[in-house]
């Protein structure tokens, strides 16, 4: 019995690497695309054993600071600066920086996503038209505070090198922050002073 949990947490941990570097090697931004492949790879078909998100997000840290330390500071910083730029650009929507960027896990397959807030979302679609950029439009599932998900308009366009991607939300969402999906928690959102303290401590 001993063996076959040590086996098992030794496999769990595999697992986790293998997601984080799924992650940062390959691009994949799902953590359940992530868990999926690793799976695959090492031909785990127990569900019980697939790591949490917010394991895979120390472990996405971890490889980023053992074989990307050259490389990943300079990324990141490269996509705050970006990020500033976009933020004062949609300065009339109350841009807010979240995700990878924000959190210092982003690396070269990573977007800048900012967090819009607007009474619809066509305000936002008439201002990237007005200036000309060209943008694809989606939807992204958010969960709620409540527990419940619903669906909000994304817009998403490259500026440069870096793609700019933007979720709109109501206006009386901007205190009503959706759960992240590392650990289920109120999403850290930050604003463009805020972003600016933290490109000054780099």
């Amino acid at each position: 019995m001993a063996t076959r949990q040590r086996d098992e947490s030794r496999l769990r941990i595999l697992l986790t690497q293998e997601c984080a570097r799924i992650m940062v090697d390959e691009g994949v931004k799902d953590f359940r695309l992530a868990k999926r492949k690793a799976a695959a790879r090492l031909n785990v078909s127990n569900k019980a054993l697939l790591p949490a998100n917010v394991e895979i997000e120390q472990a996405r840290l971890e490889y980023q600071r053992l074989f990307k330390s050259t490389q990943q500071p300079g990324q990141l910083r490269a996509l705050r600066e970006a990020a500033v730029g976009a933020m004062g650009f949609f300065s009339r929507f109350r841009p807010r920086l979240v995700g990878t960027v924000l959190a210092g896990t982003a690396g070269p397959h990573s977007d800048v996503n900012l967090h819009l807030f607007a009474d619809t979302a066509e305000e936002v679609m008439l201002f990237l038209l007005e200036h000309n950029i060209p943008f694809e439009s989606a939807e992204r599932r958010w969960r709620l505070g409540n527990g419940e998900y619903a669906y909000f308009p994304v817009f998403s366009f490259a500026a440069g090198e870096t793609n700019i991607e933007l979720t709109v939300f109501s206006g009386k969402a901007e205190r009503e922050t959706p759960r992240s999906p590392v650990d289920g928690r109120p999403m850290r959102r930050a604003s463009l002073a805020e972003l600016k303290v933290l490109l000054n401590e780099e």
